[in-house]
């Protein structure tokens, strides 16, 4: 039998059939152990309703790897075969990993840096055509990653949930629904193909009781965590958020929350970014989460003011990401009514300070049925995104440069103490908001003047003359 081929961080998916007696989610064991030289990789499969297993692997690795299967059911049981595992095609960067104290990498060495927005729940309504155009604006966006929920919330009625039943409060937790989790996993291959990371928020605490999804055992949270690990983990654009706003979910405790998040850590076979996400805002900055927790990996935080992102780094050495800051739109909510302005200014105070900062947008009575861009996606129509595509695109010119933000002062000028690295500096006057670059005269040491004509949202970039 020939080698399957397989694109390197791409899936290959084993298709085994086997029994649907009592509840095979629950009952039936199953998994495959791939093998490259001395490395095995064990992987945790799934069951798919009406008799088939699938396992999921992403191999890191080119050249030959062969599997085995294992089950307690005999016809599961067993089964091996090889794939070849052949170099990434273009846009093929692999996961994205933390590298060092503030920054990601691809696995394959690209820098990454996250712009991203929000869009919980864009996924459930299952409602084709504004899916599509969803993935149509992402496409057109700066936006790199998706915060995405897989649970509905209280006041959604999805055509599909991921138990089956449609009685609120009465779900058969013990099982899932192939064809919500197909749907769902069919949008992250989207994002994939997008070059977009699936942030996927697997709990938060909007339910509130009716559909019976936010106050689960923990046994039933550890069957959904697990089925979703092995649905899900192959694909490389993936990233799991624990919970969002885990602390107004009355019905679990710190510990239940790290329990869940040392789950993920110890299942995932490719370690894809994990951390949670605080809902209150508390000015006790260290209180916001223990992210010095070693099942963390980033720092995903909610609050109002990114030039705090110092004081985050100095508490924890790890990313710090302000997936929350507030959204542009014209809600009646403090959180949903920044001008577009307010949230350009906070990108760039994160930016400048180490971090990285989320984008949102509430203009409901802009689309049909009043949806909003960070619920059901759509369009966009806030003034932000142009202005931090800008951003990344600066960033992506030349991510070693340095910037001095200024915000909204309207200063005549500034005086700069310019880093002594030896090399004299070339200075740019950024306009974040008119998007324009204005290269100062000249190359520059030590104290620099630096003219402002009392305009607000200027920053200067500092350039290394080589």
């Amino acid at each position: 039998m020939t080698a399957r081929r397989v694109e390197r961080w791409d899936v290959y998916e084993l298709r085994l059939t086997g029994p649907q007696a009592g509840n095979p989610y629950q009952d039936v064991t199953f998994g495959a152990d791939f093998r490259h030289r001395h490395r095995v990789v064990p992987v945790e499969g799934f069951y798919d309703g009406q008799g088939v297993y699938r396992v999921r692997f992403m191999p890191d690795r080119t050249g030959p790897w062969t599997y085995t299967t294992r089950s307690d059911a005999a016809e599961l049981d067993g089964h091996s075969g090889e794939l070849t595992c052949v170099a990434a095609g273009p846009g093929n960067h692999g996961p994205v990993r933390v590298s060092g104290p503030r920054r990601f990498r691809y696995a394959d060495g690209t820098p990454y840096e996250p712009f991203g927005t929000t869009c919980y729940h864009w996924t459930h309504d299952e409602d084709e055509e504004l899916e599509e155009l969803t993935l149509s604006t992402l496409a057109a966006s700066p936006f790199n990653k998706v915060r995405m929920c897989l649970l509905p919330t209280r006041a959604m009625n999805p055509p599909r949930l991921p138990f089956p039943g449609r009685t609120p409060g009465a779900l058969d937790t013990a099982r899932f629904d192939p064809a919500f989790f197909a749907h769902f996993e069919r949008r992250v291959r989207d994002l994939r193909d997008l070059g977009i990371e699936a942030d996927i928020i697997l709990f938060h605490p909007y339910d509130q009781g009716h559909w019976g999804v936010d106050n689960m055992t923990r046994e039933e949270d550890f069957s959904l965590v697990r089925h979703a690990l092995a649905r899900l983990a192959a694909y490389r654009n993936v990233w799991w958020s624990i919970a969002n706003e885990y602390d107004f979910n009355t019905a679990k405790t710190t510990e239940d929350w790290d329990r869940i998040g040392q789950y993920v850590q110890r299942h995932d076979p490719y370690q894809h970014p994990r951390s949670i996400h605080n809902g209150t805002r508390m000015y006790e900055y260290e209180r916001i989460y223990d992210f010095t927790k070693p099942w963390t990996t980033h720092q995903s935080i909610q609050h109002w003011d990114a030039a705090q992102t110092p004081r985050w780094l100095a508490g924890c050495p790890k990313p710090v990401v302000l997936d929350e800051i507030g959204y542009e739109g014209k809600l009646g909510r403090r959180w949903g009514n920044l001008t577009g302005r307010a949230l350009v200014r906070q990108f760039w105070h994160g930016m400048s300070a180490g971090g990285y900062v989320g984008h949102g947008e509430c203009y409901p009575e802009q689309d049909p049925d009043h949806a909003a861009w960070i619920s059901r996606g759509g369009r966009l129509h806030g003034d932000s995104p142009p202005r931090i595509a800008f951003l990344r695109r600066l960033r992506e010119e030349g991510p070693e440069d340095t910037y001095v933000y200024f915000g909204d002062r309207r200063h005549a000028h500034r005086d700069i103490d310019l880093p002594d690295t030896g090399a004299p500096w070339r200075l740019d006057l950024v306009d974040t908001w008119e998007m324009t670059v204005t290269p100062l005269p000249g190359v520059h040491r030590g104290r620099v003047r630096v003219p402002l004509d009392r305009r607000p949202d200027l920053a200067l970039r500092l350039r290394r003359e080589i």
